[in-house]
């Protein structure tokens, strides 16, 4: 614990935002880095908890208190290496995670919770800056080939863990480039491809063979895979969910991921944008409370829709989405409508009108 009151000397603060005319004009991260200073206030604010709960409720169980310690005592090397003793990729988690450590956080039960995603953040970022992320060959190799089937988050990790192990590794992603979901599902206002094409690097100069293009089953048989010792299906949830309501056929009801995954090609300068899925001029409806909800309807406003609202069943309080994702698109010009459910999309060939 590196400041026994700093929880209480020190408030709670978070990224500044650019002002909100200037960033819907365009796809970039639109935040602005604390200065070290506040970001070791923030680590200062962690309490000598008995029980740190923020462990158990990190999914990765990254060592919270830990980091925040050693960022308060301005050791960032030593920062870094806590952080990727428990995750493969605090880029990621530090811009994407809703932060269910920060839900843990016992400060939070008495005051806003420390900043513990934003930490993560530019404790990785600090790290590459100064040169301290470097790629780690095993030292050995088992001889052991093993195929891993998505080149996603899941894909990613497992493949960096397996090679870690000496194995040798080949991923096998079905488009043009690799990341899966990060790439192709996440607007580059969250995250910018070039992180990820930063920690592609890093996993190709560490051994990890990278094959793109490839639909196994499809243009790659599955009897060419019997070479491989083992096989890691890493293919994340890509199968579509239709609304079972009336009129959902009609044209004009999109599905988010194809709506998500043309504008990441538009903003890689690898595709170009179709009417039917560029909200430019339209009004628009995003049904669902998720982060993938939000997603589409910051896109949406991106791409100068008429106007973007948000249907969601339940009230503010229970949206799955982060707050803070829902702030950003309350920001932004998005209209919510709680407790809306659709029953019936109603028109001829394309949808002209929805019933709640």
């Amino acid at each position: 614990m590196g400041k026994l009151k700093g929880f209480m000397e020190y408030d709670r603060s978070e990224e500044t935002h650019f002002p909100v005319r200037k960033r819907i004009k365009n796809y970039k991260e639109f935040t602005v880095k604390p200065t070290d200073e506040n970001l070791k206030k923030q680590s200062g604010r962690c309490m000598d908890c008995g029980v740190p709960f923020c462990h158990s409720g990190c999914p990765l169980g990254n060592l919270i208190p830990d980091f925040n310690d050693a960022v308060y005592n301005n050791e960032w090397e030593k920062a870094v290496h806590i952080l990727h003793s428990t995750n493969n990729f605090p880029e990621f988690t530090g811009r994407l995670c809703p932060a269910p450590c920060e839900a843990a956080c016992v400060l939070g039960i008495i005051n806003p919770p420390v900043s513990i995603e934003m930490i993560e953040k530019y404790i990785v970022e600090r790290g590459f800056k100064e040169g301290w992320i470097k790629p780690k060959p095993p030292l050995k190799r088992t001889g052991k080939k093993i195929a891993v089937i998505g080149s996603g988050p899941a894909g990613l990790a497992a493949a960096q863990q397996l090679n870690k192990a000496g194995h040798h590794v080949e991923v096998f992603e079905r488009d043009n480039k690799i990341g899966g979901l990060l790439r192709y599902g996440i607007p580059d206002f969250k995250l910018e491809k070039h992180i990820i094409d930063r920690r592609l690097q890093l996993l190709i100069n560490e051994g990890i063979v990278f094959r793109t293009n490839i639909e196994v089953g499809k243009n790659f048989s599955i009897k060419e895979l019997e070479v491989y010792d083992s096989i890691v299906l890493c293919t994340g949830s890509t199968i579509k969910r239709e609304l079972p309501i009336k009129g959902s056929n009609l044209n004009g009801v999109k599905q988010a991921m194809d709506f998500l995954k043309l504008q990441n090609e538009v903003v890689d300068g690898i595709n170009k944008t179709y009417h039917d899925l560029n909200a430019n001029g339209k009004n628009v409806i995003v049904i669902g409370g998720g982060d993938t909800a939000m997603d589409c309807v910051r896109t949406a406003v991106r791409q100068n829709a008429k106007s973007v609202k948000c249907l969601y069943r339940r009230d503010k309080e229970n949206m799955p989405g982060s707050a803070r994702e829902v702030a950003n698109a309350e920001e932004e010009g998005v209209e919510f409508v709680w407790l809306s459910s659709p029953k019936e999309f109603k028109g001829t060939n394309k949808i002209e009108k929805l019933v709640v």
